[in-house]
């Protein structure tokens, strides 16, 4: 049965783009939209691999072959962004933050440090975080992890990531949006989360720099009095 004539499958949107390609290439379109997106994070995995999934039970592809595509998708993916890391490097990365606002050499430096010691499970557990899975791969660049670490990291948690999702959309069949539904909510709250830190971390910047201002313009004011 061809999934474009299923009257179950999706139409326009990132679903209908997804299900279009793996119409066309099976497996391989599979692991592309994957690799995708983890390049580009707006694109759901939420949405992909339980598509695949539904794929797969419409006979257009094999289930294990589901699986292994969107893994090896997710390693290539993240590979890309890795090698993004390493080319951009460390100095760079810190030359960069010294001209933002509100953005520290500390800050990068502190990251440096946090990651040193937690990288390989950042890496391994970032695979299951929205939009951190793919972001994770940058800093293991730039402080040029083992590759052969990192691909072994990253595929062992992909591998978790993928089936789950994949087996979903296989058990669920015409169903399978009711996943997409569930974790596209746990991927808001995540998000709602780093907006919520960001702004806390804006917001304390922009209070010190104006006790900073009120301070300098205080003592600049009790020198013009003494004078």
């Amino acid at each position: 049965m061809i999934i474009a004539a299923a009257a179950d499958a999706p139409v326009g949107g990132v679903a209908g783009w997804a299900a279009d390609l793996m119409e066309r290439l099976g497996g391989p379109g599979a692991g592309l939209a994957i690799a995708l997106e983890n390049l580009f994070p707006p694109l759901p995995s939420e949405v992909i691999l339980p598509l695949a999934g539904f794929t797969a039970s419409q006979g257009r592809m094999d289930v294990v072959g589901a699986v292994a595509w969107t893994t090896a998708g997710s390693v290539a993916g993240a590979l890309a962004l890795y090698l993004l890391g390493a080319l951009f490097g460390r100095e760079r990365l810190i030359a960069v933050a010294a001209r933002l606002p509100l953005v520290k050499v500390a800050d990068v430096e502190r990251t440096e440090a946090w990651f040193l010691r937690h990288g390989t499970k950042a890496v391994f557990f970032g695979r299951f975080v929205p939009i951190f899975r793919s972001l994770i791969s940058i800093p293991a660049g730039v402080e040029r992890m083992r590759l052969p670490l990192f691909l072994a990291l990253t595929a062992a948690g992909s591998l978790i990531w993928n089936t789950a999702f994949v087996a979903a959309g296989y058990a669920l069949g015409a169903r399978w949006h009711e996943v997409t539904d569930l974790v596209g909510l746990y991927s808001k709250v995540i998000l709602a989360a780093v907006v919520v830190a960001v702004l806390v971390l804006v917001a304390a910047r922009l209070l010190r720099a104006g006790r900073g201002t009120r301070r300098r313009t205080a003592r600049r004011s009790e020198e013009d009095v003494r004078l």
